[in-house]
């Protein structure tokens, strides 16, 4: 497994500052948060390959663009129109920086609250991205979110054989499902098969009261629960299972860290990277 930062946990620095520290943790590359101050579709070419010639020179790649393009289950026609034209300006970034997998967000509501139609519009619309990623040898990903049509694996599912592409795979994150309460451990892992294309990590933690920093609440099936961003090992999240199925199925792709819990970014990362570490060890 190749293990990288999410330059969003950074997003106070610039991307060049990001990618400075990201090496300085000694993880093997970045996935860029697709929003300024680091790339986004409106980045000039320029500043694109300036990004590029730093990645060369830190030799850090830059696997994943994590964009926020998409909400295509509820946007209308001319909103759809304009995230596919950011989707391709996406592409040609991507062309540049050498990188292979670009996040896009099919859109809401929750699974269990979604109807046909719902499904059915997100499949088109990630369909055309798909045509056209492939196009440029490129990977599209959704993300399992709550508070999505992808929030839990057999929502992925249906939705991917809508879409039906084999260049649109799933990331799997294990904080997400928490919030969801939905499996994420070896079964997980299994069924997914080859649509995981990428893994994300974080801890979160079911809490009574909001207030404390890093709290939030968010629609479950449950109702609306409250929420805290922690750092790995100190949430409800038990990744040993889910690094258990990686190393059961020989994942050897990229395990992105981004750790929202309120700590210094460095130090939580450093945290995070550490924790892992302990779980490959004992997987």
């Amino acid at each position: 497994m190749k293990f990288a930062a999410f330059s969003g946990v950074f997003i106070e620095h610039s991307i060049q500052e990001a990618m400075q520290l990201t090496k300085r943790l000694g993880l093997d590359g970045i996935e860029i948060a697709v929003r300024e101050p680091h790339i986004s579709p409106s980045s000039s070419m320029t500043r694109v390959k300036e990004v590029k010639a730093l990645s060369d020179s830190l030799a850090l790649p830059i696997p994943v663009l994590a964009s926020y393009i998409g909400g295509f289950s509820d946007a209308d026609d001319s909103q759809a129109e304009s995230y596919f034209e950011e989707f391709k300006r996406l592409l040609e970034i991507a062309g540049v920086l050498g990188t292979r997998m670009i996040r896009v967000f099919p859109g809401g509501p929750n699974a269990f609250k979604a109807q046909d139609y719902h499904y059915a519009k997100a499949a088109y619309w990630m369909n055309l991205c798909a045509e056209e990623a492939h196009k440029h040898q490129v990977n599209v990903l959704m993300e399992i979110h709550n508070n999505s049509l992808v929030e839990t694996v057999d929502s992925s599912l249906r939705l991917l054989d809508l879409i039906g592409r084999d260049n649109v795979g799933m990331i799997h994150d294990a904080g997400n499902m928490y919030i969801t309460d939905t499996d994420y451990g070896r079964e997980s892992v299994l069924r997914l098969g080859r649509r995981l294309m990428h893994v994300h990590v974080k801890d979160e933690l079911r809490i009574a009261e909001l207030g404390a920093p890093g709290t939030f609440a968010d629609t479950t099936r449950h109702g609306r629960e409250l929420f805290l961003q922690s750092r790995l090992g100190e949430g409800g999240a038990d990744h040993k299972p889910l690094f258990d199925a990686l190393r059961e199925t020989g994942y050897s792709d990229w395990v992105t860290l981004e750790c929202h819990a309120p700590f210094p970014a460095y130090e939580r990362l450093e945290h995070d990277l550490e924790a892992v570490r302990r779980l490959i060890a004992t997987a």
